[in-house]
């Protein structure tokens, strides 16, 4: 399983929903706050998301919101 990156912004309520659910189905993650970090503010961009989160696990599988669909799709395939 890959380390997921989640791009996040302070007080970011998706972006806490997105974290919690990461840590409740233990999928290893780190988290890095676009507001502090102007690289990683500008990858997010670059990958077309103006909005936080922003969920990277590779580069054909990312996306920006809270998406609880996807974090559980993540998981069943991670543990297959």
């Amino acid at each position: 399983m890959s380390v997921v990156t989640v791009y996040s912004a302070p007080h970011c309520q998706p972006c806490n929903a997105t974290k919690r659910l990461l840590d409740k189905l233990d999928i290893e993650h780190v988290v890095i706050d676009v507001s502090e970090d102007p690289a990683a503010r500008d990858f997010a961009l670059a990958l077309g998301y103006q909005e936080t989160p922003v969920v990277f696990i590779d580069t054909d599988n990312h996306w920006s919101g809270y998406r609880p669909d996807r974090i559980r799709e993540y998981a069943r395939e991670a543990q297959q």
